[in-house]
């Protein structure tokens, strides 16, 4: 299990553990997670699982596709941190990681 915070905007922290082989999304949908709607159910065609990757982060995750990048486009709140998090598989090097929730996923 890799341990993952989900921060939703006003400050709220849930640590929650996550099976290795899932998405950063659905270990947030299977654990009520919050801000974390998923709408298109991981099909990279809602951005309404959006999060924001500190830094630290970005390099022990797979890259973006265009496909997402698009997606993320036509988010209000995106900025050089975000991604889908549909898109981005727990790995046992992402132990530890704190995601942060825009303020439109509330």
């Amino acid at each position: 299990m890799v341990k993952i915070t989900y921060v939703e905007s006003n400050g709220t922290e849930h640590k929650i553990d996550v099976d290795e082989g899932l998405s950063i999304m659905e270990g947030a949908v299977t654990n009520s997670i919050p801000g974390i709607d998923a709408d298109c159910g991981g099909g990279c065609a809602c951005a309404t699982c959006m999060v924001f990757i500190d830094n630290d982060w970005k390099e022990k995750i797979n890259s973006m596709s265009e496909e997402e990048e698009s997606m993320i486009d036509f988010h209000e709140h995106k900025n050089d941190n975000s991604r889908l998090s549909c898109q981005i598989s727990v790995t046992a090097d992402l132990d530890g990681m704190i995601l942060k929730l825009p303020e439109s996923q509330q």
